[in-house]
């Protein structure tokens, strides 16, 4: 059985051992090693997190699977277009991919942003992830390409992608 839950700082623990599972062996043949050390402490060191949470109002959701901590989500609404909500992380730890666990983060994200008035969700996926074919199965379209420099002298290199939510 698979639980969804909100969380605040009290979740950070479970995120980045997930997080720490999955980012390495996701990206490893994506990226450049040295660039998934420098995004891991950019974006998931315990005070980043907090600083999403607290400061830029990223709303998190953590799945259990058996009563232990297997996914994460997390979404806000995109600064200036208050109709589109984005989709900031999505990961399931690679034992548990496949159950459904990802699909019920995103309905959990669907069902949530929906009453607070969106019509878009968007997210930033890596052209070479295999998670672009995920998306493309849950109704998201590429909407554009970005490259994205982040210091450090990395760039990440996305789609960005859209899933409108009329009739969802």
């Amino acid at each position: 059985m698979i639980a969804i839950r909100k969380t605040g700082p009290e979740g950070i623990p479970a995120i980045r051992e997930i997080c720490l599972k999955v980012w390495p062996q996701t990206y490893q043949e994506i990226i450049p090693h040295g660039q998934i050390g420098y995004m891991l402490d950019m974006m998931y060191s315990e005070q980043a997190l907090t600083k999403q949470m607290e400061e830029h109002g990223h709303q998190f959701l953590i799945a259990y699977r058996e009563g232990i901590p297997s996914g994460y989500a997390s979404f806000s609404p995109k600064t200036g277009e208050p109709e589109v909500y984005r989709l900031h992380k999505l990961y399931v730890d690679l034992s548990c991919q496949g159950k459904g666990i990802g699909t019920q983060l995103i309905e959990a994200v669907l069902a949530e942003i929906i009453t607070r008035g969106a019509k878009v969700l968007e997210l930033n996926v890596n052209k070479y992830n295999r998670a672009k074919d995920y998306y493309i199965s849950r109704g998201f379209s590429i909407y554009r390409d970005e490259v994205l420099e982040i210091g450090n002298g990395f760039v990440m290199d996305d789609h960005v992608m859209r899933k409108t939510l009329d009739g969802h």
